[in-house]
């Protein structure tokens, strides 16, 4: 399997978020790391739907193979 460039750049946008939410906290901005902590769980969540995503057409692929050998 290649290499999937929405995950990756979905993990540098959950690095982003990571280190904006650290900014915030250490600078005692509680905006900026609200901002962080959103971009970073926004991102994770668009991750896991990709991963599900792939996995509904891996399955659907294989009910498809399954079938056609039938006939």
């Amino acid at each position: 399997k290649g290499v999937n460039i929405m995950s990756i750049e979905n993990k540098i946008d959950q690095a982003k978020g990571a280190v904006k939410e650290g900014l915030g906290k250490v600078s005692g901005d509680k905006k900026t790391e609200f901002e962080g902590a959103v971009e970073k769980v926004a991102a994770k969540v668009k991750e896991v739907g990709e991963s599900v995503k792939e996995s509904v057409e891996g399955a659907a692929e294989g009910l498809k193979n399954a079938v056609s050998k039938d006939k």
